[in-house]
């Protein structure tokens, strides 16, 4: 259940990013119009944190405010921040970056940084990452 559960995770995040940031007049076009902007070999995360016991609306507070400024850094081409409704203060983030030097460049922002430092106290083991490619197929 589990797996199936991420399965769609992962499903219902690729089909926001392809429309992500795109102008209403794009996402009225159609399907798949708005990922042409996402470059082929683009850099991807799925990167997941839990609030420890207790923490969860602390964590949330913390975590809120990075929608707005990662959004807002200059190499970000897809942020969204997701909070599973069956298990509150358990965070997933799908981020897309054009290379892995953009996203490092993000991680060394003072605002990512602030909000890693606030980890330790906030969440449960930290952040688990997957770096992942995009891959494209014929458009």
């Amino acid at each position: 259940m589990f797996m199936i559960r991420q399965r769609a995770v992962l499903a219902g995040f690729v089909a926001l990013a392809c429309l992500a940031g795109a102008d209403p007049a794009l996402a009225q076009a159609g399907p798949r119009q708005g990922d042409n902007r996402i470059p082929e070999g683009a850099y991807s995360i799925v990167a997941q944190v839990r609030a420890k016991p207790g923490k969860e609306n602390e964590l949330r507070a913390a975590t809120l405010p990075l929608i707005a400024k990662v959004r807002g850094e200059p190499n970000n081409l897809v942020y969204f921040l997701q909070e599973d409704r069956e298990a509150p203060g358990h965070f997933i983030f799908y981020e897309i970056f054009a290379s892995q030097a953009d996203f490092e460049a993000h991680n060394a922002t003072p605002h990512v940084q602030e909000w890693f430092a606030k980890l330790p106290e906030l969440a449960d083991g930290g952040v688990k990452v997957m770096r992942m490619g995009i891959l494209a197929g014929p458009r």
